[in-house]
């Protein structure tokens, strides 16, 4: 029997249609949703245990985003034809949806929570990751799990000076403006994106629009929520035992000693310490009994005292952890050319935070290619992003890359490549390494990665620089304060995480996580002006360093040429098995790669050695000779004809010099002025309608008077 579906239709401004459906897919899944737009279909599950996980005092949430190469009706490429572990751009995807709904748990609810979005139809005119919190919202809505939501995520666009919600890939080609942006009904939540160096009122305006038609994707999970379930309560759960009496004595003993270290300045690792030993020494008042029993949660009120102490200081005070004004920026300085072997390389230093990034030029074999279900293609341009436990002082295990690097180096990638010229031949790699970090290490790798640029001579048309930005609020009085240059532990214990990069003409990129609802505009484009202001000051500090590109790339890059060849000599220039283009290779020391576009191949040679690159050019070019009507040739003299002599202009390429355009004068032989093995300079001038070319001497010769 097939089961009852429950839909519910969302209607762009455009008039597209997003459908969300429940009830007949996965209904042993505590929430479930598809999501459909045009031919693109995502199903969203959610599942949470009944019972909390044991000793967590935290959310234990999993977000996962996958997507099926059947949707695209593709097969998996590789020796395994299965899907395998996730590609960046799908853990890029779970992080959008992650941010957005952590918050919105209740902070005493900790079962395991998993979440699972798979992209089961993919329609090439119909994005998927922007409708995945959508899905992910909507499965949580249509469960009994706690959640103070529904929420949702939607892609804005500015595409030829107009805003568009979830524009189709193609057009998102055009835009200036690509932000992907997460809301409740009353506040956003999350704002990600990159922009062509736009105004801050711009960001805003896109953020409001988006702001809009996510209220109205709210309404509908409302109603798909109550058509499906009717009035569905959440589940009762139990997860924390609390003693308030006890908190509240916590909070009377330590505050003031605890508000008295915050307010000293001191240094991450001293504050830490003096914090620890706080704590340590008032659990020591308490009888071993006590200690056995209350222990951990002596720990948590006394965090929740660090936590109220800081907060207070910056709300009552305008005092920061470190001393500094709410708007004043860490000393920075930086240096260039620091790695002799790297193609680029600077240490960039603001605070406690450290970059050491360095710039590795290379051939179009060293684009990193990209085979997914929803793009295939090639990045030239590509930034990776290192967070070894040392830059903490800590000693943890390294499983892979995390999902919290790849985030912040796509945020710094998407910040800089705007500024890569278009006529950059060179594939680019950034590397940073951060090597001590307090707060905003993706913004020093921004910094560290425009001066490495600079410092390998990459002509970027501007410089870019980033900063974080911090809010403390109080919603009782509604006092709050805007943050420039967030340390560490203002962004945890802080309202907001706000990164925006930007050139001295606007903003390239940003990412903002919000912790706390009714954020106001008003607070936003403060945020925004500040944020400008400490841009430039951290820029103005960079081009102290270095003000411009280095006008010539260092010795040890390697140089590349470009050249076009009609397509018919591709074959020809790899050989057979690719013998030939191999040998070239050896030959001349250089990487040389041909790609076909329309009837042209395009040859790029890459080398370090001028002659060597020189050299394989003069190769292809032999063996790809297309010779011009008009061109002026040193050919050499192969074979003498009673009607003329053939002039090989290149190897394998000859043309014929007729016996009356040799000189002015009547000859009665061909040898009488040239013999075989003769340089002889000669002139195409005609080619017939068989390709053969017929050469001139006597129009190169100076015509001798009547006289």
């Amino acid at each position: 029997m097939i089961p009852n579906a429950v839909t519910q239709e969302i209607q762009l401004a455009d008039g597209r249609t997003i459908t969300l459906e429940t009830g007949k897919l996965a209904k042993q899944a505590h929430g479930s949703v598809v999501v459909k737009m045009g031919g693109t279909m995502l199903l969203a599950t959610v599942v949470s245990n009944y019972e909390p996980l044991e000793g967590a005092d935290f959310m234990p949430l999993t977000v996962d985003y996958r997507e099926k190469f059947a949707a695209a009706g593709r097969v998996p490429g590789g020796f395994l034809k299965r899907e395998a572990r996730p590609t960046d751009d799908e853990i890029l995807v779970m992080r959008l949806v992650d941010r957005c709904l952590r918050p919105l748990f209740p902070e005493d609810y900790h079962a395991d929570t998993q979440l699972m979005i798979s992209l089961v139809s993919y329609d090439k005119e119909v994005a998927a990751d922007c409708l995945a919190g959508l899905a992910a919202s909507a499965a949580l809505s249509l469960s009994d799990i706690p959640f103070n939501g529904p929420i949702s995520e939607v892609r804005v666009a500015r595409v030829e000076g107009n805003l568009v919600i979830n524009p189709s890939p193609a057009a998102l080609e055009k835009a200036d403006i690509d932000m992907m942006i997460g809301a409740s009904m009353d506040s956003v939540v999350m704002v990600e994106g990159e922009m062509d160096e736009i105004s801050e009122k711009e960001m805003v305006e896109a953020i409001s629009f988006a702001h809009e038609a996510i209220k109205e994707q709210i309404q509908a999970q409302l109603d798909l929520t109550k058509a499906a379930k009717g009035a569905l309560e959440a589940r009762e759960y139990s997860h924390e035992v609390n003693d308030e009496e006890l908190a509240e004595k916590v909070k009377q003993d330590t505050y003031k000693q605890v508000l008295e270290v915050a307010k000293a300045g001191l240094p991450k690792k001293e504050r830490s310490e003096k914090f620890k030993e706080i704590r340590d020494n008032y659990i020591a008042t308490f009888s071993e009994e006590e200690q056995e029993e209350k222990e951990e949660l002596i720990k948590k009120y006394y965090h929740d005292v660090e936590y109220h102490a800081m907060r207070d200081m910056i709300l009552n005070d305008n005092q920061r952890l470190d001393g500094r004004a709410l708007d004043e920026v860490r000393p920075v300085w930086s240096e260039v050319d620091y790695l002799p072997g790297a193609h680029g390389s600077a240490v960039f230093t603001r605070g406690e935070t450290q970059s050491l990034t360095t710039v590795t030029l290379g051939s179009r074999l060293d684009e990193n290619r990209k085979d997914g279900v929803t793009f295939q293609g090639a990045d030239k341009f590509y930034l990776h992003y290192n967070f070894p436990p040392f830059s903490t002082g800590e000693a943890r295990p390294i499983r892979g890359t995390s999902r919290r690097e790849i985030g912040h180096g796509n945020l710094a990638q998407r910040a800089l490549k705007g500024m890569i010229p278009d006529d950059a031949y060179h594939t680019i790699r950034i590397v940073s390494d951060i090597l001590e970090s307090n707060g905003s290490s993706s913004m020093a790798t921004v910094c560290a990665g425009t001066l490495a640029l600079m410092d390998a001579g990459i002509k970027i048309t501007r410089p870019v620089s980033g900063i974080a930005m911090g809010l403390i609020t109080d919603p009782d009085t509604g006092k709050y304060a805007v943050l420039s240059d967030i340390l560490g532990d203002e962004d945890h214990l802080g309202d907001m995480d706000f990164k925006v990069t930007g050139t001295e003409k606007g903003i390239t990129a940003c990412q903002m996580d919000i912790k706390i609802k009714g954020l106001s505009y008003e607070i936003l484009e403060q945020a925004l002006e500040q944020a400008k202001a400490g841009r430039m000051h951290i820029l103005g500090k960079m081009l102290e360093t270095l003000d411009a590109p280095r006008p010539d790339l260092k010795p040890n890059a390697p140089k590349i040429e470009v050249i076009k060849i009609p397509k018919e000599f591709i074959g020809a220039i790899i050989g057979p098995g690719g013998k030939n283009i191999q040998k070239l290779q050896e030959d001349s020391d250089t990487v040389i790669t041909i790609e076909e576009e329309g009837e042209f191949g395009i040859v790029e040679i890459s080398g370090t050695a001028r002659e060597n690159m020189d050299m394989a050019i003069a190769r292809i070019k032999s063996i790809a000779f297309v010779p011009e009507i008009g061109d002026v040739f040193q050919g050499k003299v192969k074979s003498i004809q009673a009607y003329g002599a053939f002039v090989e202009l290149a190897p394998g390429t000859d043309g014929l010099l007729h016996i009356s355009e040799i000189e002015h004068r009547r000859l009665k032989t061909v040898d009488e002025v040239l013999k075989e093995g003769d340089t002889v300079e000669v002139k195409l001038i005609a080619k017939d309608e068989r390709g053969k070319l017929k050469l001139s001497r006597k129009v190169l010769l100076e015509k001798p008077s009547d006289n």
